[in-house]
């Protein structure tokens, strides 16, 4: 199994200019938080430590992490607690349907943390949360990032099911590294819930997918990652800087230069990826919105053509 440095022993590299950020200076940031802490919503831009956080809620804009804030998975970059998850609450599919019309979202993220101790991993709390969103704002996009799911078909067609326009499921990482990066988690495991997603509404749903950069992958692994991606059929690409949330996590092996990551968007396009959000501080859900989509109507069927 390959194995990373351990964060405790690996010196930090100094954080290169181009990844310092301002802190806003309006009200907006606070603004957004009360109306999260009102409705008791949790978010990954909180509870995985996302860099971009302050600028996302400075825009009225936030990632909602449903299922929780307990994950039963313990994955070396992520900064999501692990331990045992509390109950589902019935009624937050209703509180992120309140928040996306209170914040006037035109796209919307909906993730969760993983759900092992379910036996569907919580994809009919996905299916009513992408229902309750729909239902107060038809005209929102809406994207999920789920889990693997452990790839049960069936878990996967039950959020299918809700008809999302963009199912995301993150590769996180390369091959090799994969076993070192992700708990539970495999490589091709991700690459069959993504292929299970376009078999089942290629042509309704746009597929996703992003990885982290700077954990010590080649050029050609990341090429061979977005090889294995198009395989699949993904549409729809992120690639951005791995940054270590605390010293428990995996560290930092390199910070990868705004110009690389500009000739890996531009071979990533050439392979055929329909959009392609390639920089430092791009995350799976970051500017989220500026994927222009055909229609919502022409990307997410009807609900007869969805029960076909």
């Amino acid at each position: 199994m390959p194995t990373l440095p351990p964060a405790a022993t690996t010196p930090r590299l100094r954080l290169p200019t181009w990844l310092h950020t301002r802190l806003p200076t309006t009200d907006s940031f606070a603004q957004t938080r009360a109306l999260l802490d009102e409705l008791r919503l949790h978010t990954v831009c909180q509870s995985a430590a996302c860099p971009n956080h302050w600028e996302c809620w400075t825009k009225g804009t936030a990632t909602f992490m449903i299922g929780g804030d307990r994950c039963t998975r313990a994955c070396g970059f992520c900064a999501v607690t692990t331990a045992k998850p509390l109950p589902l609450e019935a009624d937050e599919p209703a509180r992120v349907a309140e928040a996306t019309q209170r914040l006037r979202l035109r796209h919307v993220v909906i993730t969760g943390v993983a759900r092992d101790d379910l036996a569907d991993g919580g994809a009919d709390h996905f299916r009513r949360t992408i229902e309750a969103v729909r239902a107060l704002n038809p005209a929102t996009v809406i994207e999920v990032l789920t889990p693997d799911f452990n790839a049960r078909a069936e878990a996967i067609d039950s959020v299918l099911a809700a008809r999302p326009h963009i199912f995301n499921h993150n590769l996180e990482t390369v091959r090799r590294l994969t076993p070192a990066v992700r708990s539970r988690a495999t490589y091709d495991r991700s690459l069959s819930v993504l292929g299970h997603v376009k078999a089942q509404r290629d042509g309704t749903i746009y597929t996703k997918s992003g990885l982290m950069l700077g954990l010590g992958e080649t050029e050609e692994e990341v090429f061979a990652a977005l090889a294995d991606l198009r395989g699949v059929g993904c549409d729809l690409l992120t690639l951005g800087q791995y940054l270590q949330p605390t010293l428990k996590h995996l560290p930092v092996v390199e910070y990868v230069t705004p110009e690389k990551f500009a000739d890996y968007g531009a071979r990533a396009r050439q392979m055929g990826f329909r959009h392609v959000a390639s920089a430092p501080m791009v995350r799976s859900s970051y500017h989220a919105d500026e994927v222009v989509l055909p229609t919502a109507s022409s990307c997410s069927p009807s609900p007869a053509a969805a029960s076909s």
